[in-house]
């Protein structure tokens, strides 16, 4: 059995009654991949199943998630966000498992009012545990066109990047006793929803319900991924070397991330020390791109 193998049928092995069926799953239609969880006509797929768009009411907010779970892959998504005053919204592009001690991997954009910077919120929960964020501003206008952000999940680290620009690296320091998620399959989730008791400016701008629908844009969804069923026996991928399976940051990689990272960043959990008054988490110590 060959090392990426052996990884793989370890990975099923964690997961306990869970077999896995690792494949090469590749962008396809909306109709294919995703299931709406709510909002009724509020989420519309278009355009023969390439496109996805979810709607903010004073009602309800829309969502959806994928058909299939995965355990560790690659999951680009692109969006264009609410345009104009957008404050009091939350549209979302994640990962997570299900049950009190799930594991979750977050994408949050967070509105503003016209002109104002969205804030793009990372957090990473295992065992049901988060506290783990960092916020960002962005170098463009996230409302004007498309643009791509991914989540790499291996078990060696999470990478999130936005045009392919690496933001932030979560490593896995469950060595050191931080927890890490490693065996519980996650679904895509994706939402819009109205957040204005804490989404901007914590919560002091509300939500212009006068400036309702508020429409976010979803296309080009792409898990190249392990995929979990049920029922399935495992077996090999079509190509089971897949680059995101032991996907780092090179020396480019990390010049943009410091260049992100010293210009766009606005919060570093890693940096609370009036938050965490009895000191820093484990992890903060142990590396700069937390």
């Amino acid at each position: 059995m060959g090392r990426s193998s052996y990884s793989n049928s370890k990975a099923c092995a964690v997961a306990l009654t869970i077999s896995c069926l690792i494949i090469l799953a590749s962008a396809g239609s909306f109709h294919d991949e995703m299931d709406i969880t709510f909002g009724g006509e509020r989420a519309k797929i278009s355009n023969g199943g390439q496109d996805l768009s979810l709607s903010l009411d004073q009602y309800s907010g829309s969502g959806f998630q994928s058909k299939h779970e995965y355990l560790f892959g690659r999951f680009d998504m692109q969006l264009k966000l609410v345009p104009g005053n957008s404050a009091g919204t939350v549209t979302t592009f994640y990962l997570s498992s299900q049950g009190a001690g799930h594991d979750e991997i977050d994408f949050e954009f967070l509105g503003n009012t016209t002109g104002s910077p969205y804030t793009i919120h990372t957090n990473v929960y295992s065992q049901g545990k988060g506290d783990k964020e960092q916020q960002f501003h962005l170098w463009f206008d996230p409302t004007v066109a498309f643009h791509t952000y991914t989540v790499v999940w291996n078990t060696q680290r999470i990478i999130f990047l936005i045009d392919n620009i690496p933001v932030r690296v979560f490593n896995n320091h469950e060595a050191a006793g931080v927890p890490f998620p490693t065996s519980q399959p996650m679904r895509v989730y994706a939402s819009l929803w109205n957040a204005d008791d804490w989404a901007t400016q914590g919560g002091r701008v509300k939500t212009d319900w006068t400036k309702a629908p508020f429409t976010a844009y979803y296309r080009e969804f792409n898990a190249n991924a392990d995929k979990v069923s049920p029922n399935a026996k495992s077996t090999n991928s079509v190509d089971d070397n897949q680059a995101w399976r032991t996907q780092g940051i090179d020396a480019a990689g990390r010049n943009r991330i410091r260049w992100v990272q010293s210009k766009y960043m606005i919060y570093n959990y890693c940096n609370d020390h009036k938050r965490f008054s009895n000191g820093l988490p484990a992890e903060c110590k142990r590396s700069r791109f937390l």
